[in-house]
């Protein structure tokens, strides 16, 4: 064969061995590396911004999901399974639901305090009626689908302040109720403070968690919110039996 043949093939062996000192020494973004290949958990976080919740409980949700993920006992149970990894994406939904932070995957110490500053700074969707039907719809159609690793399991987290009250023609049992059947988790935690704090924890228990070792545990008002959600992503995450089954 040619010299002048062999350069092509010399130049493009040159350029690999270049992209794998590059790789070696993280000059390449993370972004363009591999993917891991699945995660322990896919945990989609559903909050509830409406009308009830004010600027202040909305800045309480935010920064108390925030601290979860810097929380370092948190972070241990989310390296401590088989893959050392979950994938995280939040909803927010009052009378119509958005997805605000996608698919994210948390490997690292860092990847985890990357979210959480994510969170505190993610903005307000909107706030009009409660519509935990129409937030269902979403991640069942439009979240979980597209899911871009393998998952041991799924996990969705809603929490808020209030009953459904939008009257959507699809109820919130429907869509709980396909949702466990393709196997997910549903899981709650009702914020008790306001008009409907009574009640809220029993609504929650028949309307709402439902699928394999589904459990609620309450917050004492948006205040306790930061709290209520430590203890249970520690329990979700870590697959431990605490907590009010449902």
């Amino acid at each position: 064969m040619s010299g002048s043949r062999r350069r092509p093939w010399r130049a493009m062996a040159r350029r690999w061995a270049w992209l794998g000192l590059a790789l070696g020494l993280g000059a390449i973004p993370r972004a363009a590396q591999p993917a891991s290949e699945a995660v322990d958990t896919a945990l989609v976080l559903a909050v509830d911004v409406s009308r009830s919740v004010t600027p202040e409980r909305y800045a309480l949700q935010m920064d108390g999901l925030a601290k979860t993920f810097e929380d370092p006992e948190v972070q241990d149970a989310i390296f401590s399974g088989t893959h050392r990894s979950i994938a995280v994406a939040l909803v927010q939904w009052s009378d119509r639901a958005q997805l605000m932070i996608p698919w994210t995957l948390v490997a690292s110490r860092h990847e985890a305090l990357v979210l959480a500053e994510r969170i505190r700074r993610t903005p307000r969707s909107s706030e009009a009626f409660t519509c935990l039907s129409v937030a269902l719809q979403l991640i069942q159609g439009k979240v979980l689908p597209f899911l871009p690793v393998a998952t041991e399991r799924s996990v969705i987290d809603v929490s808020g302040d209030g009953h459904d009250n939008c009257n959507s023609s699809v109820s919130v049992d429907s869509v709980r109720d396909s949702l466990v059947a393709s196997g997910q988790t549903i899981n709650g935690l009702p914020i008790l403070e306001g008009e409907e704090a009574d009640t809220l924890e029993q609504w929650y228990s028949q309307h709402v968690i439902g699928g394999a070792g589904a459990f609620l545990l309450p917050a004492a008002g948006f205040a306790d919110f930061a709290r209520a959600m430590r203890r249970k992503f520690i329990t979700e995450i870590s697959a431990l039996k605490t907590g009010r089954k449902g």
